[in-house]
């Protein structure tokens, strides 16, 4: 099997130990619960398949069924608090251990470096800005960011960029894009986008505030659409935003890093049709 920190999916961790054993033994999910010491020969396969979800007193009899000690253990039953998580709060707190239990061991995981990029607004934007201003000092990238970081938070989300390979340092100390693209698992990226999205959002209402009016674009509408609608008005500004980053990638003088957020979200509840009323 492949190394546990390979995974972020608990469940996916448990198929692929029951495949692996009945690959080389008699092997059924009863015999998996029985050395769970679960009662139920079923439990572990409602698990597995996503039917229900492992209990924390379950935890450590599952681990101890499949072997696993030390940071193995630790890294299981945190997984599994990730994939139980009730909300964005508690899926971003179990993923924090996961990263700093992996670096205390140093141990690598996927979903770390993706979720450090996309909840750290500041990391796009130096991304961004290093390369633009060769023989800065830190200060200087520092001063030119308007949400407000030190020179000290710069020197670590360069290095952690170069680390992650989304910034190449060259010889002369200048740094360069790399073509890497920010990837993670489908339940992380998803998790990491949200939180890039409320925090550029806030950052957006303090540009309202703070910056002058020639500086940005603002507008918005309020409409009563149905679904249908909804879907056009989605997919045409999904080609807008490519639209969008085409003309970006076609700017020869980069001066300055902007943030453009698209957003089209529901402000009521859906409205029964007059019809539907009239049927109740």
């Amino acid at each position: 099997m492949k190394p546990i920190t390979e995974y972020q999916d608990y469940r996916q961790y448990m198929r692929d130990f029951y495949a692996e054993r009945k690959r080389s033994s008699y092997f059924t999910w009863r015999k998996f619960a029985s050395l769970a010491g679960f009662a139920s020969s079923a439990y572990l396969k409602l698990v597995s398949d996503g039917q229900t979800t492992l209990s924390k007193p379950g935890i450590p009899k599952v681990a101890r069924a499949m072997g696993l000690e030390g940071f193995d253990y630790t890294y299981f039953a945190l997984l599994v608090k990730f994939g139980n998580a009730k909300n964005d709060d508690e899926k971003e707190s179990a993923l924090s251990e996961l990263e700093h239990e992996a670096r205390m061991n140093k141990i690598r995981i996927v979903d770390a470096d993706a979720f450090r990029y996309y909840e750290t607004p500041a990391c796009p934007v130096i991304r961004e800005l290093a390369p633009i201003m060769p023989g800065a000092t830190l200060g200087e990238i520092a001063s030119k960011i308007k949400q407000g970081v030190t020179a000290a938070e710069v020197r670590e989300i360069l290095q952690f960029l170069v680390k992650a390979n989304l910034l190449q340092k060259n010889s002369d100390g200048t740094y360069e894009q790399t073509q890497k693209t920010v990837r993670g698992s489908k339940e992380a990226i998803p998790l990491a986008i949200r939180t890039m999205n409320r925090k550029m959002g806030e950052l957006a209402v303090r540009s309202i505030i703070k910056d002058p009016v020639e500086e940005r674009n603002f507008s918005g509408i309020t409409m009563g659409i149905d679904k249908p609608t909804y879907d056009r008005i989605s997919k045409e500004t999904d080609i807008f935003r490519k639209k969008i980053v085409d003309i970006a990638n076609e700017c020869q003088t980069i001066d300055q890093v902007y943030q453009m957020n698209l957003q089209i979200f529901p402000l009521t509840d859906k409205i029964e049709s007059t019809d539907s009323r009239k049927e109740k």
